[in-house]
């Protein structure tokens, strides 16, 4: 059926243009998994070529938001969750897999909140057209890319980050540092190495090819990286970790292959969660606001859900270094 006979478009109008039933073109639009790929992408696609947009029923005193997780198995997204918490909106948490028939915009948006918080997403030119079109609130926190001007987001000053991590380790005597970054997708772990390469050449430290690599951000990313990287000819003295949970990866790593930390080897980690001052030795790492970006974010929610202008679409809360006792100067 072409698009103008479907006039305001309907659960049962879509139903008959795709010629399927109207409990099934339900089971999409509530983001069901029990749909057969092809009719869900071929439902998916009329809903999107007719701009429909389910209706949500709720009570006026209802502010309940989604916050989003890719992944809720760190202590990272712990910490994001308590500044959320503390903004004062009442939330539901959810984790959205990126390798499920279910399209997760769709899912978010028939669920009927306020607004959503989407925490460390890629957001696709669909996804931001279909939240467009919604018109539901949504800001994302430490965004995998840059999303688009309409899309507020909350993230931090990584390159500098990266920056003052690598500066730190130059200044104790350091020549030969490796970073292990995250996904060579993300925007953030892009920012911190970015930053790492910079304190290099402002010290006149041609940047080794063989002493850049990614993780996953993981203890098991940060370990196996590590080994590899001191079974190289001629190992590192120190170690940038793009994230805490990669630099106790490769404490381990150290630790198996013999080596002291920091004697032998200095490590700087990126978070400073809670843990890094408890580990042995205490973490040198940099510390990311977790909770304030997420207090952050949602106060810029409320704002969107109470219909005030946003004084900037982009916030980054500022970085700092916490020196411990991973690094030392090299021994040699």
């Amino acid at each position: 059926m072409p698009p103008h006979q479907l006039g305001r478009p309907t659960l049962a109008s879509i139903a008959a243009a795709a010629g399927v039933s109207l409990p099934t073109v339900s089971k999409v639009v509530n983001g069901k998994a029990d749909v057969a790929p092809a009719t869900r992408a071929h439902v998916q696609q009329l809903l999107d070529l007719h701009n429909y947009v389910p209706v949500t029923r709720r009570p006026a005193e209802d502010l309940l938001v989604d916050v989003v997780f890719t992944a809720l198995d760190s202590p990272w997204a712990v910490e994001i969750l308590r500044g959320v918490t503390e903004s004062g909106l009442e939330v539901v948490v959810s984790s959205q897999s990126r390798t499920s028939d279910v399209d997760w915009v769709q899912a978010l948006v028939a669920g009927g909140r306020r607004g959503a918080l989407v925490v460390t997403s890629r957001l696709t030119a669909a996804d931001q057209r279909r939240l467009g079109r919604s018109k539901l609130p949504v800001v994302v926190i430490d965004p995998v890319d840059m999303p688009g001007q309409d899309v507020p987001s909350v993230g931090a000053t990584n390159w500098a980050g990266g920056l003052s991590a690598t500066e730190h380790l130059v200044e104790l005597g350091h020549r030969r540092i490796a970073v292990v970054g995250g996904p060579q997708g993300y925007l953030c772990s892009r920012a911190r190495i970015d930053g790492y390469r910079a304190a290099l050449e402002r010290a006149g430290i041609a940047v080794d090819p063989d002493l850049v690599v990614h993780g996953t951000f993981r203890h098991q990313g940060g370990h196996d990286r590590a080994r590899a990287l001191l079974a190289l000819p001629d190992p590192p003295t120190a170690i940038f970790a793009g994230s805490d949970e990669q630099a106790f990866g490769i404490i381990e790593a150290a630790r198996q292959a013999g080596l002291s930390v920091p004697a032998d080897l200095s490590v700087v980690g990126f978070d400073d969660l809670p843990m890094a001052r408890w580990s042995s030795p205490p973490l040198t790492t940099v510390r990311q606001p977790l909770a304030d970006m997420g207090r952050v974010a949602g106060r810029m929610l409320h704002d969107l859900i109470n219909g005030r202008v946003l004084g900037s679409q982009r916030m980054e809360l500022a970085t700092h270094l916490v020196t411990r006792a991973s690094t030392a100067p090299p021994r040699h």
